[in-house]
């Protein structure tokens, strides 16, 4: 259904992908803790442009590195474009979430995340203590000091300009408002949830009532350990649902459906670690509308990791693309036939990152790769010959992460993270810093 324009290495494992909302521009962090951001070619031609733009008409001119940089001390977890674009956010194993200005990757603000306090192990909680002897005695006093550990973000996602949400591993999930004249590292959060009981693995917003005097969505749909929610900007937590049996990993939004009986014509489809997408309708979250079998045999499944609505622009109906553990790319129409076509990302590594630019291109990320596909042309006898062009990274180092102490952060930090992503085999190759942009 798609077939390959080019493919961009990276210098290490990819943990999350953001795409531009309105310029073809994609973002990714990575879990030696660089961001990096890349323009695609334009598929806008003026009329003057002769046979030599035939390459940028078609989608396959040059990638450009627009710049990079080692964003956080820890793996990069998630990234998210504000909903103008101008502004990039990422939050990291580092315990910061980071505003940058998205052409230019310089630092404009810094949000430190709240810690996690409760429900501590060897993992999470530090102590230490000092022993004061007491004078002209041979007693002695003992001082405990307890620390809280960072609570790793999980999603990060701009619903408004005035409105950013941030969840992390503690299943907390922290609202905050753009509009406060934040201080550097200072910022709390307006509100905080508990939506689940387990780490919030996706987020996906509500579309805005016809009666919005906004246009943003206020409401928003999270998957966490075995169970959906909707939480509502004003009100908080709505609703959870039952126990579903199955780690719920990705979510995503569809409508324009076919409305019959009950049924408004918009859904929220939900991917699970046993390989089955599940539909439910808008506003009707009791249970489950219905199950689509994407990746399922006698010995189980293969976790959906991401999905994306694939645009009405290009023609193929009401579908979703599901990325895979097995690092394939499911094509699934919603209504008869389901799934459709099946394209493969990676033959070992998951898809991490699935998503479409503004010219309709899908971009998805795994491992150690960004791949970047257009719509296939209609194929003859033989099977279409995949585009060869690749854009290669620089391979300078910019730090030394060698050492055994960074070693031991990278373990750390994969056994912390429990998604399906791949192991970080980032080693000690890093990508050139920009100056001024950390």
């Amino acid at each position: 259904m798609f077939e390959t324009v080019c493919s961009l290495p990276l210098s290490s494992d990819l943990f999350s992908q953001a795409i531009h909302p309105r310029e073809p521009v994609v973002s990714v962090g990575l879990a030696a803790g660089h961001v990096q951001t890349f323009r695609l070619p334009s598929e806008e031609v003026d009329d003057e442009d002769d046979a030599a733009s035939s390459s940028s008409h078609n989608g396959k001119g040059h990638i450009d590195t627009m710049w990079t940089t080692r964003r956080h001390k820890g793996s990069c977890r998630c990234l998210g474009f504000g909903v103008d674009g101008e502004t990039l956010y990422s939050a990291g194993t580092d315990g910061l979430v980071k505003a940058a200005n998205s052409e230019t990757g310089k630092v404009t603000n810094k949000i430190a995340i709240p810690l996690e306090k409760d429900g501590y192990d060897e993992n999470t909680l530090a102590v230490y203590f000092v022993m004061q002897l007491k004078p002209n005695s041979n007693n002695f006093n003992v001082f405990f000091f307890f620390f809280s550990s960072v609570d790793a973000p999980t999603v990060i996602h701009a619903l408004s300009p005035q409105t950013l949400l941030l969840a992390t591993d503690s299943s907390a999930l922290h609202l905050y408002d753009l509009r406060t004249p934040y201080s550097k590292i200072s910022a709390r959060p307006e509100q905080s949830h508990h939506p689940h009981d387990d780490y919030i693995s996706s987020l996906t917003p509500l579309p805005a009532s016809d009666t919005s005097t906004s246009g943003f969505s206020k409401q928003w749909v999270t998957t966490g350990g075995t169970t959906l929610a909707v939480t509502d900007l004003r009100r908080g937590v709505l609703m959870r649902s039952e126990d579903q049996e199955e780690e719920l990993i990705s979510s995503t939004y569809i409508g324009g459906l076919p409305s019959s009986g009950t049924s408004r014509g918009e859904k929220v489809a939900v991917g699970g670690s046993g390989g089955v997408v599940t539909l439910w309708e808008k506003g009707a979250w009791d249970d489950q509308d219905e199950r689509i079998y994407v990746s399922r045999d006698a010995e189980g499944g293969e976790s959906i990791e991401t999905m994306a609505v694939v645009p009405d622009e290009l023609g193929l109906g009401k579908m979703i693309a599901a990325g895979l553990g097995n690092g394939t790319v499911k094509f699934i129409r919603i209504g008869p036939n389901k799934v459709v076509s099946t394209d493969v990302h990676d033959e070992t590594e998951g898809v991490v990152g699935l998503g479409f630019d503004v010219e309709g291109r899908m971009v998805s990320g795994g491992g150690q790769i960004v791949k970047v596909w257009h719509e296939s042309p209609e194929l003859g006898a033989g099977e279409a010959e995949l585009a060869g062009g690749k854009h290669f990274l620089g391979d300078s180092d910019d730090s030394d992460d060698s050492d055994d102490d960074k070693k031991q952060q990278q373990n750390a930090d994969r056994k912390k993270r429990k998604k399906a992503k791949g192991k970080d085999r980032s080693g000690g190759q890093h990508v050139m810093a920009f100056a001024d942009m950390d």
